[in-house]
């Protein structure tokens, strides 16, 4: 039987190595030392909650699957049955092709054709580069079609500092703003608030047991090297997650029930938020012929 998630793709450099599956190109494992980084899933194994996966042209949910194109509206198909939604993009599930493939580092593209809920071609394309301590993600999205649309991408990796278990981790997140999950079966976000004096400030840093989210924060303060930067940290080991400035979102997701793991953290670097094809909040309009390049990363200390 072949592998739910295609060709295994390995990189190495030094101590580091990474795995990207040639299915949705996710990764599926990073690791330096053989400390792990990243929550992984065995080869004959589908990606557990989108594990690694890499969502475009949009990411998180498009309510219904419905939105509108130069006055026409769009139905994509429902891939989250239980609320009715779209979720996550059109490439997570399709074979991605290599371009490229060294021993640090790894190209692969996809072609997103012309379809019902989705009328303009793309391609993307998506390099790991392994780094010194540092595996960097660079995204690309051309517009292949005659007419602009607006993109949106994300990713979604969950974290870990070894075998730390998750809860003992603090999450610090650069954050001043917040769309809490509330539980609706349409939509399940709030209105975007202040995260100053709630349950959602991590700015100063917070211990994740007894956190349960799985939530949007936006209003990301940039480092003085022009990233946003999210830290994971135990004791004096660390992680830190940064994303390029266009990449105004991050999810943050806190499972119970994640396979092989259990309790566990994705940190979903977004450009937008849920349901942006509807709001077109942070979306990224492309012309015809024009492309976008975004990159984020892992580093070790």
């Amino acid at each position: 039987m072949a592998n739910p998630t295609g060709e295994q793709f390995e990189i190495t450099r030094g101590n580091a190595r990474a795995v990207i599956t040639e299915i949705g190109a996710g990764l599926r494992a990073f690791e330096i030392s053989g400390v792990p980084y990243v929550e992984t899933f065995a080869e004959d194994e589908k990606p557990p909650k989108g594990l690694g996966q890499v969502l475009l042209p949009w990411p998180n949910r498009t309510k219904g699957g419905k939105w509108e194109f130069e006055g026409e509206e769009q139905q994509l198909e429902i891939t989250e049955e239980a609320r009715g939604n779209a979720i996550h993009g059109l490439t997570r599930h399709r074979e991605w092709e290599l371009l490229e493939h060294a021993e640090t580092s790894i190209t692969l593209a996809i072609d997103v054709e012309a379809q019902p809920g989705w009328p303009v071609p793309l391609r993307a394309t998506i390099t790991y580069d392994l780094q010194p301590r540092e595996l960097v993600i660079t995204h690309e999205i051309r517009n292949e079609g005659e007419k602009p649309i607006g993109v949106g991408v994300g990713t979604h990796p969950y974290f870990r500092i070894g075998d730390a278990p998750t809860d003992e981790l603090t999450l610090t997140l650069p954050a001043t703003r917040v769309r809490p999950y509330e539980g609706d079966q349409q939509m399940p976000y709030a209105d975007e608030q202040d995260v100053e004096g709630t349950e959602y400030d991590f700015r100063q840093g917070k211990l994740l047991e007894g956190v349960d989210l799985d939530t949007a924060f936006g209003g990301l303060e940039l480092a003085a090297d022009g990233t946003h930067q999210y830290v994971l940290s135990h004791g004096d080991r660390q992680l830190v997650v940064w994303t390029g400035a266009d990449f105004r979102w991050v999810q943050v997701f806190t499972p119970d029930d994640l396979v092989g793991r259990g309790r566990a953290v994705a940190i979903e670097p977004m450009t937008c938020p849920a349901d942006a094809l509807n709001t077109r909040t942070d979306i990224i309009d492309l012309e015809p012929a024009t492309s976008w390049t975004g990159s984020w990363g892992i580093r070790v200390p």
